[in-house]
């Protein structure tokens, strides 16, 4: 629910068209080289037709709307760039206060203990079971358990992650839907893949 709000703020939109702005200067879209010789397109038809305008040629309505194709391209492109990496930001964001948020269930001598699974360290052990939130980055010590990883993955189809294989990882912000864990912190606080 939170996501969708950030994902559809104005804010983001408004920030897309400035950054999309700022994309224009050729430095910045060199990097892009398709675009880039687009944009260069775009500047030789602009000064075509402002020079056929000026020598009242014919050619020069043709020219500008060439023109006016090519700098809308770079325009759409680039505010889709901006918007995509804007969104991409803010959904991280989003898993990133989820994740912090989390309650681990610590493995302690005695049981387990209830902490904040931003205090989770490397080595740390913790049981997380269906319908909960996986609090951080590990590797899976016991269980097998299917895990809903749309939220880093974009996949929506669940995954199967068990002990003992290549699929032993999980990670932090993503939601087990059946099975139970439990998993040893494989990232200190700050070193996890979302952050």
């Amino acid at each position: 629910m939170m996501k969708q709000k950030e994902m559809q703020n104005p804010d983001i939109y408004r920030e897309a068209i400035f950054q999309s702005l700022a994309m224009l200067n050729p430095v910045k879209l060199y990097k892009n080289p398709v675009m880039f010789i687009v944009e260069i397109g775009s500047i030789l038809t602009t000064s075509l037709a402002i020079h056929s305008g000026w020598t009242h040629s014919g050619e020069a309505a043709f020219g500008a709307m060439i023109s006016i194709w090519l700098w809308l391209t770079i325009a759409f492109a680039n505010f889709a760039e901006a918007l995509a990496e804007l969104r991409g930001k803010a959904q991280a964001s989003t898993l990133r206060s989820t994740r912090a948020e989390t309650t681990a269930r610590l493995v302690t001598p005695i049981g387990f203990s209830h902490i904040p699974g931003s205090e989770l360290k490397k080595k740390d052990q913790f049981l997380v079971e269906a319908g909960e939130i996986i609090p951080t980055d590990g590797e899976i010590i016991e269980g097998v358990a299917s895990i809903d990883e749309s939220a880093i993955t974009g996949e929506s189809a669940p995954v199967i992650r068990e002990s003992g294989g290549d699929r032993s990882g999980v990670t932090g912000g993503t939601r087990v839907l059946a099975g139970k864990l439990r998993v040893s912190v494989s990232n200190n606080p700050g070193e996890t893949f979302l952050d």
